[in-house]
């Protein structure tokens, strides 16, 4: 992104709150710290496609990461620039697209059907919404079983706001024999994912050379956007949906979730991950897939 005009970013995250704490059976006065939860507008070309409420950090990260994963781009080098508008209710990120990019969201916006909901943003049909997920099966990553432990303790020690909060998500890029190679925190799963993009697009990191890390439950669209950024393994710390676990099955991603210390459970694709004395894992989740797509407990 050199080059590129960017205003300064608000510097306020967090909070300090009073509050009443039951403590020893009494009511003590006290105070909190808490995050702070902000309106976030992507405007693209004078018009605003999405409102998000999120964090106020990261915001350069967020508008190219969003660009990203929502298919508006397919790198940072399609954003001509990025103004950063703080405003007395939010913050718009005014997003300049080079011309043949900007175009294409035009007529993208000329189809829409009406307005939009707050599901996924853009999205005006069932259709969109279960959109083909990228196919991620060719690549030759191979993660060990301490490399997903590894990955989870790393991004547990590296959540400077979370650890002051206790009320954001983290997402993190693991990348073998190098560790974590960003982290990126927010109130809102989607856009810790979304930052973390942004992140690592603007370093030239390819999502194929590691893994995604997340601090909260996998969805649909957790698995799109990871598929999106090109990595093929998510590991989380909760549980995935099901939905989710078809969604990673169909584009060849491994999905382990419910990871607690060294042990985890592997939904989709074990053959990626190999055991700590290098024989490949078998598949030992708690559910794998019939011949007919259907799940079936083991």
């Amino acid at each position: 992104m050199a080059g590129k005009r960017v205003s300064s970013s608000p510097s306020g995250t967090t909070a300090t709150v009073p509050e009443a704490a039951r403590r020893g059976g009494i009511l003590v006065a006290q105070s909190r710290v808490v995050p702070e939860e902000t309106p976030v507008a992507f405007t693209y070309g004078g018009s605003t496609h999405a409102v998000m409420m999120a964090t106020p950090a990261d915001l350069e990260d967020f508008a190219i990461g969003f660009s990203l994963t929502e298919g508006i781009i397919t790198g940072p080098e399609q954003i001509d620039d990025i103004d950063i508008v703080v405003e007395e209710k939010g913050i718009d990120l005014q997003i300049r697209l080079e011309d043949e990019q900007n175009d294409a969201l035009r007529l993208r916006r000329r189809h829409m059907a009406g307005p939009v909901g707050c599901g996924l943003c853009g999205i005006e049909s069932i259709d969109e919404a279960v959109r083909p997920t990228p196919d991620v099966s060719g690549s030759l990553l191979r993660l060990s079983e301490q490399d997903v432990v590894d990955a989870v303790a790393l991004l547990n020690g590296q959540q400077p706001l979370h650890f002051e909060t206790r009320a954001v998500h983290g997402a993190a890029f693991y990348v073998p024999g190098r560790g974590l190679i960003a982290v990126r925190e927010d109130v809102g799963r989607h856009n810790a994912l979304d930052k973390l993009t942004g992140a690592a697009a603007r370093a030239g990191f390819r999502g194929a050379q590691g893994a995604v890390v997340v601090t909260s439950r996998v969805s649909v669209e957790m698995v799109q956007k990871t598929a999106i950024v090109g990595s093929p393994v998510i590991i989380a710390i909760s549980a995935p949906t099901a939905l989710a676990i078809r969604t990673a099955e169909g584009a060849g991603m491994t999905l382990i979730a419910l990871v607690r210390g060294d042990e985890f459970e592997i939904f989709t694709h074990a053959e990626r991950i190999i055991r700590n004395d290098e024989e490949p894992a078998s598949l030992s989740a708690r559910c794998r897939y019939s011949e007919s797509g259907a799940i079936v407990h083991v």
